[in-house]
Formats: C-alpha cells, sequence, structure tokens
C-alpha cells in the first residue's frame, strides 16, 4: 500500500510477490497490494494440500531478492508463479523491480508471458475480486 500511496496510484494496479511453500515446493503468488494471499487457494490452484508463506531466507536465497522488493522477473531460479486474477482487468499493473521502492508496469497479459504465470482467484480484500 506505501508504493501505491506514495505514487498516488490505484492499489488495484499495484500487486506484491509473495513466496509460499506448496507441500515442499516453493511458488510464487502475485496479489494487488490492498489485499492478502489465500493460502488455500493458491496450494490448490498449483495441485497441492497446504500453502504456508515461505521461510525469509529460502525465498531471499531461490529469487536472488530481498523481502519487500521481490520481484516476478529475473528470478535466480524462477519458481512457478500465480497472478491474481483482478490484474487481468487491468490495462497495466506494476509489481516490484527488485528492490524495495523499485517499480515496474506492464500489461499483465505480459508479465504472464514472461514468467509462464497461470491466472487464478488467489488475493482476498477489497481490491481483488475478478476482472469483469
Amino acid at each position: 500500500m506505501e508504493a501505491a500511496d506514495a505514487l498516488g496510484l490505484d492499489p488495484a494496479k499495484v500487486f506484491k510477490t509473495l513466496v509460499v511453500d506448496v507441500d515442499g515446493r516453493l511458488a510464487a503468488g502475485i496479489v494487488p497490494v490492498s489485499g492478502s494471499l489465500d493460502l488455500k487457494a493458491i496450494a490448490a490452484v498449483l495441485g497441492g494440500k497446504k500453502a504456508a508463506m515461505a521461510d525469509p531466507a529460502m525465498a531471499r536465497r531461490r529469487t536472488g531478492y530481498v523481502l519487500g522488493g521481490i520481484s516476478p522477473l529475473g528470478q535466480r531460479q524462477p519458481c512457478p508463479a500465480v497472478l491474481d486474477e483482478s490484474a487481468v482487468g487491468q490495462a497495466t499493473i506494476l509489481v516490484s523491480g527488485g528492490r524495495r521502492g523499485l517499480d515496474i508496469e506492464l500489461d499483465p497479459a505480459e508479465l504472464i508471458r514472461l514468467i509462464g504465470a497461470v491466472t487464478a482467484r488467489i488475493g482476498t480484500g477489497p481490491k481483488a475480486a475478478p476482472a469483469p
């Protein structure tokens, strides 16, 4: 939310990347900053039974980024990614550029193509509704 507020942007356009552990496998959930990641939903999308936030040190090693600046792009070892479906209804979205305070604006379809993401309803909160 700080990034959206600082830039004067609609929080529905600003997304955060969260690394989760789904049954022993790391994955990235990309959701609007105004909401939360639904751990049950991302586990189900990835064919797992249970998801939990990844150990911070493990997330840093896997992605090469510090917490608060994890980008879905350019990860050291890319992990499966799920983009909240609310992104699809946006002309552009912003995601972390790899460090705190650096955001990249791009078409959600391009993000999906670049990282091989799937889309699903994995976000919770007022701005995470499905795209029209």
